[in-house]
């Protein structure tokens, strides 16, 4: 195999190793988000886990954060929870950042 072969198959390597850990972040931070709107919306237990699931499966309506975003802030206005879009959206950036270094550390 040339040098260029295994350059090109090392970076093919990396990035399906980072999207991999792209993916399992985005969804720890997802579920830790769920977490948190559930306390919110005064859900515990058996019924906050539930809750985060499904705020887990809401992020696999579009790419991006939005489908997560529209999902808590709907169900926060339809129990009337005081949360602002920012401190939903500051929320989401800090669990992924939470996320993230619970990944790296092997958490």
């Amino acid at each position: 195999m040339s040098t260029f072969n295994q350059r090109s198959d090392g970076f093919e390597k990396k990035f399906a190793h980072d999207e991999e850990l792209r993916f399992k972040a985005m969804a720890r931070r997802n579920k830790l988000l769920g977490l948190w709107a559930a306390e919110k919306l005064g859900k515990s237990g058996a019924d906050a886990e539930a809750y985060s699931g499904d705020v887990v499966s809401a992020d696999f309506e579009e790419a991006g954060d939005e489908d997560v975003f529209r999902k808590i802030r709907k169900d926060f206005d339809a129990a009337g929870v005081d949360q602002s879009d920012h401190r939903i959206r500051r929320t989401m950036d800090e669990l992924l950042a939470t996320a993230i270094e619970a990944i790296r550390t092997g958490r």
